[in-house]
């Protein structure tokens, strides 16, 4: 499913007094992404409610690269990294739109609750809604790109090795 990545124009009552986006935007805005995802891949929040669906946030996190200002247009590309029909991540990359420099890295776990705050399985109870969030899945690396990762990682020099052990 092709999806359109989330804009957002930064506001001046947005930055602080060093000029920049103050910190705490950045997880307004990956609301704001996830909202919009939820809407393109046809299930508004509201429609989730009205069954009786929660999805609260049991996590969040960013990591901060580089610094936006007022004026930057961010574009916030959403991912799912994890899926099994009860718990959710959802990655985030806020970019700016003119450069298309990656400014922030960031990650929303959640899960679906019914309204009495039991955890219920989308595959099981709503198999429409579980294969929405699937369509929108990445596919799964290949082997060979495992390789390649695996054949990048720094190799550990025996010698070096076993002088830290005598030093110990």
């Amino acid at each position: 499913m092709q999806l359109r990545p989330y804009e957002h124009q930064i506001q001046y009552y947005e930055t602080d007094q060093m000029k920049v986006v103050h910190h705490s935007n950045y997880i307004r805005w990956f609301e704001e992404a996830r909202t919009d995802f939820m809407r393109q891949i046809g299930l508004p929040y509201e429609e989730l409610e009205k069954k009786g669906i929660l999805c609260p946030v049991l996590e969040a996190s960013a990591k901060y690269l580089r610094m936006l200002k007022f004026g930057d247009t961010a574009r916030i590309d959403l991912t799912i990294k994890e899926y099994n029909g009860i718990k959710l991540v959802i990655s985030y990359q806020v970019v700016n739109k003119k450069t298309n420099m990656i400014h922030c890295k960031g990650e929303t776990s959640h899960c679906f609750l019914t309204e009495l705050g039991k955890p219920i399985s989308l595959k099981k109870n709503y198999p429409v809604y579980h294969e929405k969030f699937i369509s929108c899945m990445e596919p799964e690396e290949t082997e060979e790109s495992d390789k390649l990762e695996t054949a990048a990682e720094p190799q550990i020099d025996e010698k070096d090795n076993k002088k830290e052990k005598v030093e110990e």
